[in-house]
């Protein structure tokens, strides 16, 4: 039986679907409640509950325009508004959450043979999730709105492995950061198997601020091959944790979100939640 926040999850992210889509024509609060079956009275309230904002102010963050000017400034000048109210000495977000550490070659080539993973499911903001971990941190992360193919895409990552379900502390850390728990970042640790290539677009990735949005020309020139933005692109598609490495905050450069492995409807949730997150420490 789903539970209340996903039913609410649901309802939500089929009014954004139909605010992105109707964005040029301004649709007004009753347009999008009678859209999602609700009163406008309680379409308002559950959505100022989930987001933090109002659904016309929430429409004004996930316009094309917001993504452009985000885009002007390749230092975004939302990450000083969150560095100042919340993550204060913390430095890059980067700096706080994660150290990433690739595999051995041997468990690179092996497919995890010899690899203890532990996997459990959870509710978070944006829908169910499905998070494993090693001895030595988060492994992977994914949104899983059906568990068995969600398990199935866990097991084609690390096919020689042996799995147990079962929640541990290193998830537990790890989803603190759906809380809006920022104390704890320090202590989330990634597990990854990658090409030093692939390695190098996720460390990027996390240089990527709260509120921020890059294009893929911009993620190119911050790892100093500008001409790569087609392999960026690649190696973002390839991201196992999502969230915890924002593969969401990279853009077309005409300012449209793009595609994302787990649904452009998710993502410009996820854009538009961040954005929530940041206005509402600067006000």
């Amino acid at each position: 039986m789903e539970t209340q926040e996903a039913i609410n999850y649901q309802r939500i992210a089929e009014a954004i679907n139909y605010i992105s889509i109707n964005f040029k024509e301004q649709p007004n609060l009753d347009d999008v409640a009678q859209k999602v079956n609700l009163s406008p009275f309680h379409f308002q309230r559950m959505f100022t509950e989930w987001a933090g904002i109002s659904p016309k102010k929430f429409l004004q963050y996930l316009s094309l325009e917001y993504a452009k000017s985000i885009l002007k400034e390749k230092q975004a000048t939302l990450f000083d508004a969150a560095f100042a109210t919340g993550l204060s000495g913390t430095g890059r977000l980067h700096d706080l959450f994660i150290n990433i550490e690739g595999m051995t070659p041997a468990e690179y080539k092996n497919g995890g043979r010899a690899l203890s993973i532990n996997y459990s499911f959870a509710e978070s903001p944006f829908g169910k999730i499905i998070v494993a971990s090693t001895s030595k941190g988060i492994c992977y992360l994914a949104f899983a709105d059906d568990q068995e193919e969600a398990f199935g895409q866990l097991q084609a990552q690390f096919p020689n492995a042996g799995y147990h379900q079962v929640v541990d502390m290193t998830q537990q850390n790890a989803l603190f950061i759906f809380k809006k728990d920022w104390s704890e970042l320090s202590t989330i640790k990634l597990h990854l198997k990658g090409t030093a290539f692939q390695l190098k677009v996720w460390e990027a990735l996390l240089r990527i601020p709260l509120g921020g949005l890059y294009s893929y020309g911009l993620l190119a020139q911050d790892i100093q091959l500008p001409n790569a933005s087609r392999a960026v692109g690649s190696a973002i598609g390839d991201n196992p944790v999502a969230f915890l490495i924002p593969c969401h905050r990279v853009i077309r450069s005409t300012g449209e979100f793009g595609q994302y492995h787990w649904g452009t409807t998710r993502k410009s949730a996820i854009i538009g939640w961040e954005a929530a997150q940041v206005n509402s420490v600067a006000v």
